[in-house]
């Protein structure tokens, strides 16, 4: 399969020059305030702190299409019975992802690109499937540039806190739980080898032996980062992402950034990359330009300070989304 597909349309803008500036886009923004994937709440609140950053207003800036559709129905957790203490609150995590599924297919039925605003990384498990599906009945595959702190590779069997925002990649890659794999009736969603994660520092003994039981070869842990710089690291996993698909998701947890810079996230570890990194990566994904669909989860601004996590995460897709320097 080509890389060319049918992603949702980039006009290419020029300068008075005639030179080539950045291609332009149809961005429907959604927002999924879903924080019943973790131990420490807050998270809900991302979508709206990420609005407030200036998200619409700094993509239009960049001479974008936007459209914001709101926010996807999410129950509120002290309402709801949290279920099997392996796998807290699955059956409204299951609902809410179905949910976004569906919205993200008809998005890219419109020729739009999804922009998902988290939420816990539990919602990761509703925009790839959506993603998947949509590329699926085009007899298409996509790739998964899942750019975080953790592996998020635990199941209800091996997770030692019964947190669904630990288990959305193992969730896509077929091991369960089935309420998230089997979403439109179909598991895996994604193959091991277009699957990359990138910039993972903090792993479960048993998220190990899940990511060598599914065959993902393509791990970048902060070591590779350290060693090889982040050009080198990320032409590589746009390539195994990239080959043979129609394109692919990124999935940003933003506790993928040094808590330094990124205070207000869900599960913030040391030792993550810096700000220039985190935006040379956004900078080399828009070169690339096979892009299908972008998230950003774990803003927390309950433990932010003044928006700095939000304004970042914003910062951070412009740079997705074509910003340069110069």
């Amino acid at each position: 399969m080509s890389n060319s597909g049918d992603a949702p349309s980039a006009t290419p803008s020029f300068s008075l020059s005639g030179a080539q500036t950045l291609p332009t886009r149809r961005i429907h923004v959604l927002g999924v305030p879903l924080d019943m994937g973790a131990s420490r709440r807050g998270v809900d609140m991302g979508p709206s702190a990420m609005r407030v950053a200036g998200l619409e207003a700094r993509l239009e800036a960049l001479g974008h299409q936007v459209t914001d559709g709101g926010n996807i129905l999410v129950e509120i957790a002290e309402t709801q019975a949290f279920g099997h203490v392996n796998a807290r609150y699955l059956k409204q995590i299951a609902e809410t992802c179905t949910r976004t599924a569906h919205a993200v297919v008809k998005i890219l039925e419109e020729d739009m690109m999804p922009l998902v605003l988290g939420g816990d990384h539990s919602l990761a498990v509703g925009s790839v499937s959506g993603v998947a599906e949509f590329y699926r009945r085009r007899k298409q595959q996509i790739g998964v540039l899942w750019i975080d702190a953790h592996s998020d590779m635990n199941t209800p069997d091996t997770s030692p806190s019964g947190n669904v925002h630990g288990m959305p990649l193992a969730a896509l890659l077929g091991l369960g739980p089935e309420p998230l794999s089997n979403i439109f009736g179909y598991t895996p969603k994604i193959a091991p080898e277009n699957t990359v994660m990138v910039g993972i520092r903090d792993i479960d003994a048993a998220e190990r032996a899940n990511i060598r039981r599914a065959g993902v070869n393509h791990v970048f842990t902060m070591r590779d980062i350290d060693e090889r710089g982040m050009r080198a690291v990320m032409e590589e996993a746009l390539r195994a992402a990239g080959c043979g698909t129609a394109g692919y998701h990124v999935s940003l947890d933003m506790d993928w950034i040094d808590p330094e810079d990124a205070p207000g996230v869900g599960t913030p570890v040391r030792g993550g990359a810096t700000y220039r990194e985190a935006h040379l990566a956004m900078e080399i994904l828009a070169d690339h330009g096979h892009m299908l669909s972008f998230e950003i989860v774990e803003v927390n601004p309950v433990i932010d300070e003044h928006n700095r996590t939000a304004d970042l995460a914003v910062e951070l897709a412009c740079s997705a989304f074509g910003k340069k320097i110069l």
